[in-house]
């Protein structure tokens, strides 16, 4: 007697989630942690349970839509929760610039776990976060889809609907405008997997 068959790729497990809705669970289990800690460290704790909880509430709701073709639901998550942090892009704004008046983030407080790596890092935050805060939303939002959510190139295109091309350019954009806010000289920082 055999059991029930093994879901290995997300497209499976949303089309028989169709039939058996109980099994958009293993979604949640899987992806659910990481799509609160990037939502967190966008907005914060409180905004990124909501956060969260209204993107698999929406993800189950939208799930006869999902392409199953797709093998990793990863990005399709990422695009719903990016599309509800926009809602809050005001405040992250705000949040950002008040960092880089008051060098206080409460933000970072709540994950940084050791008291040498926030002070190392604390130097750093007021002029990033300035440099974040001044980056369009779009190019803002792939900077750190790529850097928080460690997406890839593709996973960012599918989650915002764009073209990869458009990811590349917002960020080398955005990574120009960070470094030149920082005073970095680009030819000593040039990041590895810059290179195309």
């Amino acid at each position: 007697m055999t059991g029930p068959p093994v879901l290995c790729e997300d497209g499976d497990l949303v089309a028989q989630s169709l039939e058996e809705p109980e099994l958009f669970a293993r979604l949640y289990d899987r992806y659910a942690p990481d799509t609160h800690r990037y939502a967190a460290r966008r907005l914060g704790a409180g905004p990124a349970e909501d956060i969260t909880a209204e993107t698999f509430l929406i993800a189950f709701r939208t799930r006869a839509r999902y392409d199953i073709t797709r093998g990793n639901a990863r990005p399709w998550l990422y695009g719903i929760a990016g599309n509800l942090i926009g809602k809050h892009r005001r405040a992250e704004v705000r949040s950002l610039r008040a960092l880089a008046r008051t060098g206080h983030d409460p933000v970072a407080e709540s994950w940084s776990e050791r008291a040498d790596e926030r002070l190392a890092a604390g130097s750093a935050h007021l002029p990033l976060a300035g440099a974040l805060a001044a980056l369009s939303a779009g190019d803002r939002h792939v900077l750190l889809l790529v850097a928080w959510a460690d997406l890839s190139y593709q996973e960012v295109a599918e989650a915002l609907g764009i073209p990869v091309g458009t990811v590349r350019s917002r960020l080398n954009r955005a990574r120009r405008k960070v470094r030149s806010a920082l005073g970095a000289d680009p030819a000593f920082t040039l990041d590895p997997t810059e290179v195309l």
